[in-house]
């Protein structure tokens, strides 16, 4: 299974990916990004993210 992952060290905390996909993530406590654990990520809304993404530093990665 794929999931999203976050590369903090790039990251602006635009929150481009809480508005386009606020199931998958979301802002914690200490103000980053986090992704949700789900079963399954809607891949499509996703590509998305990753597509309007400023930090370009959302992608897949192969879950174990």
């Amino acid at each position: 299974m794929k999931k999203p992952e976050i590369d903090l060290s790039e990251c602006s905390i635009c929150e481009i990916c809480v508005d386009l996909c606020p199931v998958v993530f979301q802002m914690n406590d200490a103000g980053y990004v986090e992704v949700n654990s789900l079963a399954e990520y809607p891949v499509m809304e996703i590509d998305e993210v990753i597509k309007n993404c400023r930090g370009n530093c959302i992608s897949w990665k192969e879950s174990e």
